[in-house]
């Protein structure tokens, strides 16, 4: 029997989801391979690793993580389930790049040239868990706990500018696929910038999508304590955090608890100082754009600057907008903001250190069209996110063009020269670094 056009419409419908589900269901599982080198890196002129100390160049890529999910043994080596618990799990991720047949020397020509080799594995090798705190309880009621901030502070202290990194991976997730990630981060970092994974409990397949966003939403207030924890007990001079996808869905809201989360007598300033929070970096980050804006307003004033990078291509985004009935941050569609919070992004774009960044596949060689990874899978997105976390540079410093939308708010974008710009914003710091290592320091600090 003939369909009717109601029918070829959702058959249609129905084949596109499917074929999108599928698209993501194995991409988002391919295993994770050595992103590709930042273009900031690639001519050689740049060396991340020259400060980095002998120590810390091998192989392996140890990254601290801490983790909600609940455990059904928790050693020698802990075993995580996908469901959310009442305790906070912390200890250190050890990460390898490669098989035992990958040395340094191979890693380090892969990390700072545009080679054509295959890309080597991450591979998470194995969970050394150190403490388990309960929500309520204080470090004063945990040695373990104690001796985990011990072991944090003195990663700060050896590193240069004392400064951690939070990374917080999105949904159709697993602990190796996350603590692989932070280690990707890590090690693009030069190894010398502490990296911090939180392992929400996503269920790792996109067929559970909404079994991990009640996760994430169950994992908001765990990582309220993480924070909280960090500014009373961690010597880290800044904390910033980089939301992936999902994500988002945990790094908003916390921000906007902690927002409202003064004490008694506290200034916003106070607040601020106390938090310690630097750069909060939303990668495609998948969200309700209203609920991003209206969250946006109450921790906006407590960091150095919010990013938020989107594809307005990206498949990924496209799919959740469908299934959650709204547009996602990460791919932006102003029309579904009311006057007052359209007015405030544009006040936020102008004066608030927010900055919209748009992942361009025009304007990027290379991109894939649908790109929803890439702020580790494309050269000059990750070099762009390196610049501001590694150098502290806002978006016209690290090359970005501003631009303004029909309504006046500001975003920034990709010029065709960007690969250049990058490559001269890391040259004076490496030579500031080599000049000041001559006097026992080095630049920049990381």
């Amino acid at each position: 029997m003939p369909l009717k056009p109601v029918d070829h419409f959702r058959a249609a419908h129905r084949l596109t989801a499917a074929v999108v589900s599928a698209l993501l269901l194995s991409a988002c599982q391919a295993p994770i391979r050595l992103m590709p080198t930042p273009v900031s890196f690639r001519t050689g002129d740049v060396d991340p690793f020259a400060q980095a100390g002998a120590k810390l160049l091998g192989t392996e890529v140890p990254v601290l993580y801490v983790t909600n999910r609940g455990a059904v043994i928790e050693k020698p080596e802990p075993i995580h389930t996908i469901l959310p618990s009442e305790r906070l799990r912390m200890g250190i991720a050890h990460v390898r790049i490669g098989d035992e047949n990958l040395d340094w020397e191979t890693l380090h020509r892969l990390s700072t040239s545009d080679d054509a080799d295959e890309r080597p594995l991450l591979k998470l090798e194995s969970l050394e868990q150190i403490a388990s705190l309960g929500y309520k309880q204080s470090l004063a009621d945990s040695a373990d706990t104690r001796a985990f901030f011990a072991l944090l502070n003195k990663a700060l202290a050896a590193s240069e500018n004392q400064e951690l990194v939070i990374y917080v991976h999105g949904s159709n997730n697993t602990i190796p696929r996350g603590t692989a990630q932070a280690a990707q981060l890590r090690h693009f970092t030069g190894r010398r910038m502490v990296v911090l994974s939180f392992l929400w409990p996503s269920a790792g397949s996109i067929l559970k999508y909404f079994t991990d966003v009640g996760n994430a939403k169950a994992s908001v207030e765990p990582f309220v304590r993480l924070l909280e924890l960090l500014a009373e007990h961690s010597t880290a001079s800044h904390v910033n955090v980089l939301a992936y996808s999902a994500g988002a869905q945990i790094v908003s809201p916390a921000l906007a608890m902690l927002g409202q989360s003064a004490r008694p007598g506290e200034s916003r300033e106070q607040l601020r100082q106390r938090l310690r929070l630097n750069h909060i970096y939303f990668a495609a980050a998948d969200i309700d754009t209203r609920r991003f804006v209206d969250e946006l307003k109450l921790y906006v004033d407590l960091v150095g600057r919010v990013s938020n990078a989107g594809n307005l291509n990206d498949s990924a985004l496209r799919f959740s907008a469908l299934v959650n009935r709204a547009s996602r941050i990460g791919r932006i569609d102003r029309t579904e903001l009311d006057a007052e919070q359209t007015g405030f992004l544009i006040a936020a774009s102008q004066q608030y250190g927010f900055d919209l960044i748009k992942v361009d596949p025009q304007a990027i060689p290379k991109l894939p069209q649908s790109s929803h990874a890439f702020w580790y899978e494309d050269p000059w997105v990750s070099s762009d996110l390196l610049g501001l976390l590694l150098l502290n540079a806002e978006p016209q410093r690290r090359g970005l063009e501003p631009q303004s939308a029909a309504q006046g708010a500001r975003y920034w974008t990709f010029p065709p020269d960007f690969d250049l710009r990058v490559k001269q914003l890391f040259k004076p710091a490496a030579g500031a670094a080599a000049d000041s290592s001559k006097q026992g320091r080095s630049l920049p600090s990381p």
